[in-house]
């Protein structure tokens, strides 16, 4: 089962991505928002998670530092503004203002809807502009949660 990526609305500065998951969406939910699971699957294919702490409130911190598989690392600082356990997580995510350009700034959603034994997990990313979006997903933004959801799936059959 694959994720659908959809940056296509010329007017919207968003991203959404959709993945079926076959488990149920505590599970999913465990998954996504406990620590130690999610510094196994975040980021694309071979990349690992050195440093991934959550305080999974509104307003807790998310700091996550992701190495890719040829070496660098980036920090990522977000804060959660809603969680509505475990249907809803809703963070923004900081600039780190030390790159040139600072990555494009999101304010990302993620649904968790219960499908029969399924869980139906929907990622909207928006942007600060249309050029932030499409400057993202040249970074390859898509590509890397899309493979990220691979990475769920394989860790829900092991929970």
């Amino acid at each position: 089962m694959t994720s659908t990526i959809d940056a296509s609305s010329p007017n919207e500065p968003v991203i959404v991505i959709t993945r079926m998951f076959d488990a149920p969406r505590e599970l999913v939910w465990k998954a996504i928002t406990d620590p130690k699971h999610v510094a196994q699957w975040y980021g694309g294919q071979g990349f690992t998670n050195p440093v991934c702490e959550m305080d999974v409130r509104p307003g807790g911190t998310w700091r996550h530092v992701m190495q890719a598989p040829n070496g660098p690392q980036f920090t990522i600082n977000s804060v959660f503004l809603e969680v509505i356990e475990p249907e809803r997580l809703v963070w923004t995510t900081a600039n780190d203002v030390k790159r040139n350009p600072p990555p494009p700034t999101s304010v990302t959603t993620v649904t968790l809807d219960v499908h029969g034994a399924q869980t139906k997990w929907t990622l909207v990313a928006c942007f600060n502009s249309r050029e932030e979006r499409d400057r993202a997903a040249q970074m390859g933004f898509g590509q890397i949660i899309s493979q990220g959801a691979e990475r769920i799936a394989e860790l829900l059959k092991t929970l």
